[in-house]
């Protein structure tokens, strides 16, 4: 496959968008978003665990599926609370030549 992961995430998020069009009885997608934002953050949240452990101990394989896994549920979340991917690309070009520590050091908590 010669996907990158920038189309890999385009079509993601489109996916995720359609499935959440269907009926939460036949989809996943469309059942966690019936749940609200609350759901999504706490399955997205169990995915970030589920993740970093992989990423601490297990093999590449392991990685990339729990990756994988940790975006889906990102993009479902991103949908619940009407944030696109576009917000979030405009955020990352924003941020691109900025070092992390000044970048982080001129945030505003909001």
């Amino acid at each position: 496959m010669s996907e990158t992961l920038g189309q890999a995430l385009d079509q993601l998020l489109a996916d995720v968008a359609e499935k959440a069009k269907a009926d939460p009885s036949q989809s996943y997608t469309a059942k966690l978003l019936q749940g609200g934002p609350v759901l999504c953050g706490k399955k997205l949240g169990e995915e970030g665990v589920e993740a970093a452990l992989a990423i601490a101990g297990g093999t590449a394989d392991e990685i990339a599926k729990e990756a994988a896994d940790l975006l889906y549920h990102l993009g479902v979340g991103l949908l619940a609370r009407g944030v696109s991917g576009a917000d979030v690309a405009a955020v990352l070009e924003a941020r691109r030549g900025t070092s992390g520590l000044v970048e982080k050091a001129g945030r505003t908590n909001s």
